[in-house]
C-alpha cells in the first residue's frame, strides 16, 4: 500500500474526535484538530475578545486567526511525509478553513485556495450532523442548526475541490470506523 492521506470532518458535534480516538486506538497516525489549542489560547489571549460563538469570528483579527489554521493545516499535511504509517488521518482537513470562511461569510485571498488545491488528500470521510449526539462544550458555539449549515459548506468546498466525499453512517463509533476502514481506496 502507498502512503494516504485520509480526512475525517464534518460540521462541530458529529463525532469526529471519538472516530479519530478509535483510529488511534487501533495503531493508526492522526493529526488532531488544531483549532481547538487555538481556541483555548485566544482565550487566555488580552488581543481577544471575549469568545462567546466560534473564535473565527470572536478573534480580533478572524483573517490572520483562518491563516494560523490554514497554516497549522498544511504543516500537518507535510509533516505526513516524515510518518511510517502508509494511512494518515486528519481530524479537519485544510478546505474546512474555506468552509468555515464561507459560512461566516469571510472573504478569502487566492492563496487560501491555492493550499488547498496543492495539499491533496487521497479521501475524504464526512460524518453528517447528528442531532441524538450533538452537544456544545468549551470549544463549540455552533446550535445543531448552524453545525447543518457547516455541513453543507464543507461538503460543497469539497465537492469544488474535485473530492467525492463519502458520508459515514450514523451509528457505534465501532461502525464509523469499520465503515471507514472498509471503504479507503
Amino acid at each position: 500500500m502507498t502512503k494516504k492521506r485520509i480526512v475525517i470532518t464534518g460540521a462541530p458535534g458529529t463525532g469526529k474526535t471519538s472516530v479519530i480516538h478509535k483510529l488511534e486506538e487501533a495503531k493508526f497516525f492522526c493529526f488532531h484538530e488544531i483549532i481547538r489549542s487555538m481556541t483555548k489560547e485566544a482565550l487566555k489571549s488580552d488581543d481577544s475578545k471575549v469568545i462567546v460563538s466560534n473564535p473565527i469570528i470572536s478573534v480580533s483579527d478572524p483573517y490572520q486567526f483562518n491563516t494560523q489554521i490554514l497554516n497549522g493545516r498544511v504543516d500537518q499535511f507535510k509533516d505526513a511525509i516524515s510518518q511510517k504509517e502508509d494511512l494518515t488521518f486528519y481530524d479537519r482537513g485544510i478546505p474546512d478553513v474555506l468552509a468555515y470562511m464561507n459560512y461566516f461569510d469571510q472573504p478569502y485571498s487566492d492563496d487560501f485556495i491555492n493550499a488547498c488545491k496543492k495539499h491533496m488528500y487521497d479521501q475524504v470521510f464526512l460524518l453528517p450532523p447528528w442531532e441524538d449526539i450533538y452537544v456544545s462544550d468549551n470549544e463549540r458555539y455552533e446550535s445543531f442548526e448552524q453545525a447543518e449549515e457547516i455541513h453543507h459548506h464543507l461538503l460543497e468546498i469539497y465537492n469544488q475541490l474535485g473530492y467525492d466525499c463519502f458520508e459515514v453512517p450514523f451509528g457505534t463509533v465501532q461502525e464509523r470506523y469499520d465503515f471507514i476502514l472498509k471503504n479507503i481506496k
